[in-house]
């Protein structure tokens, strides 16, 4: 079936998604997006039915193709490990699939942030800005264009929408006037992520049924079975973490129903606000001085007196974890799958005979639960100069090659895996590397690698899409580990925003800055004992609540109230 541009646009303007509307109008997540656009899949029976706008085609699974050569601004993260080059097949392989080549801003990824800020502020922005984690800073500057106004034309992004139920996971994004400003990566399942890799040789060694215990081990009996491992040892400590701690407290701290440790901020303790909503109650509360923050503390604390955790955790630098970890000094470390198969794929164990395994995040008072949430990956931001530039049509257009490259099928295989023939095979259902190209821990060894000199699996284009696609570029032990993570923990509940304006957001960050600097230190001196559970709380929290803990959870579910029925 072909649907002509300006048939679209007719019904478009009749619906009121070209006009901007105020109040959460447009396509926002709480709303029923408008079929009108769909391509023909309304049905989401994966049909390939290819729509024709003026000079290019675009659809469900189909190739966007521009009839005239065009190009597209586009902010660049160039990263140090795989510097961008000119000659990449990754650039090649877009222009002869799309007749679309980009316009490179290139910035370092280690001033990527600072840069974004300075271009969209003074509206110099490129069309495209990808690689944003928070869009919330961007907004009052007006250089943003509320992208959920339009992605009714991006037929592919809504077909994920749908089929995946992505309503819920949107709303996170929603800003106080009830719309969103970034195109997010979407994963149709959320993966393992962060846990703690152990030495299996030792706990197994130690008596310990590592397999088993995982199912049903709290952070109290894993604690129990590491002074098994102590005493079989005979070490000083079994446990030097990464990261000061911070990405193990934000594990732990979701099994305790607190806000604790490295957030998605990122940021050494990084407790980001301290707030979660209580969805029996309706309402927010400062999970930071709660009885649930001071039991987790006590077993964290509890850990460190018995010198099972090194004491220099909270203080040193990843290499020097790392380091210890090699060594066989330590048996227990935070990580990613990826530090794993580093380790595995560059004999970095310095321990002949070492078996390190990634075992499921240890649960607590409120279950077993899978600590990583979000289906959302950072995302894109569409800068107004696009809008303004390239007139509606030409906007729309752009949109359906963003749609095409980020969000179908074929450009999320083409971003990760390269072209077929060229990078990969397929073997069944399954992309398979050439055996010539390292990546994610495949094929060590390998003379050429899918990042450096091919410009695929990059973070710029290759994140989201289907579990298919997730677990294609896993290995089988990765695979193992999310897999043992689905069948063994819940769902975690997704967080509800605080739509806060530009006014409200600056008055509380006013209030979280110093207090959450001095619960960050108060935390890390109760664990270390500089600080009593039994003798200073009361204190911690009197002063918590000088410092605005009380002042802040008030304005924060008075912005609640008055925006809670978008939530909705």
């Amino acid at each position: 079936m072909k649907i002509k541009l300006a048939a679209v646009l007719v019904c478009a303007v009749m619906l009121g998604t070209l006009s901007g509307c105020t109040g959460g109008g447009g396509t926002t997540p709480t709303q029923t997006p408008d079929k009108t656009e769909n391509t023909g899949n309304t049905d989401n029976t994966g049909g390939d039915t290819t729509a024709e706008g003026d000079g290019y085609t675009y659809g469900v699974d189909v190739t966007f193709h521009s009839d005239e050569p065009i190009s597209y601004s586009i902010m660049y993260s160039d990263h140090e490990n795989y510097p961008s080059m000119d000659d990449w097949l990754l650039w090649r392989a877009i222009e002869e699939r799309t007749n679309v080549k980009f316009d490179l801003t290139l910035v370092a990824r280690t001033d990527y942030d600072d840069k974004v800020s300075a271009l969209v502020n003074a509206g110099d922005a490129p069309y495209i800005v990808p690689k944003i984690y928070q869009e919330g800073p961007y907004v009052p500057s007006g250089q943003v264009v509320a992208i959920s106004d339009y992605v009714q034309y991006m037929p592919n992004y809504m077909k994920a929408y749908e089929d995946w139920g992505m309503e819920a996971d949107l709303k996170e994004m929603l800003q106080e006037d009830g719309k969103y400003y970034r195109l997010p990566g979407m994963w149709e399942r959320a993966a393992g992520g962060y846990s703690l890799l152990i030495r299996k040789d030792i706990f197994e060694a130690a008596g310990i049924n590592v397999e088993e215990a995982e199912k049903t081990w709290t952070w109290e009996t894993f604690a129990e079975d590491l002074k098994k491992v102590k005493e079989y040892t005979g070490t000083e400590y079994v446990w030097s973490d990464q990261y000061q701690g911070a990405s193990t407290m934000n594990i732990a701290g979701v099994t305790y129903g607190v806000r604790a440790g490295r957030g998605s901020d990122g940021g050494d303790w990084g407790l980001r606000n301290g707030t979660l909503f209580d969805r029996t109650k309706e309402e927010f509360f400062f999970s930071n001085t709660t009885d649930a923050y001071r039991d987790m503390l006590s077993v964290f604390s509890k850990m460190y007196d018995e010198k099972l955790v090194d004491p220099e955790t909270y203080i040193q630098d990843a290499e020097t974890a790392l380091s210890k970890f090699y060594r066989g000094e330590s048996f227990v470390i935070n990580a990613n799958y990826q530090t794993l198969a580093d380790i595995n794929g560059t004999g970095k164990m310095q321990v002949e005979g070492a078996e390190i395994y990634m075992i499921v995040p240890p649960g607590g008072p409120k279950g077993q639960i899978q600590p990583e949430s979000t289906r959302l990956e950072n995302g894109i931001m569409i800068s107004k100069s696009a809008l303004d530039e390239l007139g509606e049509e030409g906007f729309i257009k752009m949109l359906r090659f963003v749609d095409w490259l980020w969000y179908s099928n074929e450009g999320q295989t083409l971003s990760l895996w390269g072209v077929e023939g060229e990078t990969y095979e397929m073997v069944g259902n399954k992309p398979v590397l050439n055996s010539d190209i390292y990546y994610n821990g495949m094929n060590e060894g390998a003379e050429k690698k899918l990042n450096v000199d091919f410009g695929f699996g990059g973070g710029v284009f290759a994140y989201g899409g289907s579990s298919e696609l997730r677990f294609s570029k896993f290995t089988e032990g990765e695979v193992d580990y999310n897999n043992r993570v689905y069948a063994n923990k819940t769902a975690r509940e997704i967080d509800v925003p605080i739509m806060s304006n530009e006014f409200e957001r600056e008055d509380l960050n006013l209030i979280e800055t110093p207090l959450m600097d001095y619960v960050s230190a108060s935390t890390l001196e109760f664990i270390t004992g500089r600080k009593s559970l039994d003798t200073d709380w009361d204190a911690y929290v009197a002063e918590c609540e000088l410092k605005g803990s009380v002042k802040y959870i008030d304005m924060v579910n008075d912005i609640y109230e008055r925006t809670k029925d978008i939530l909705k």
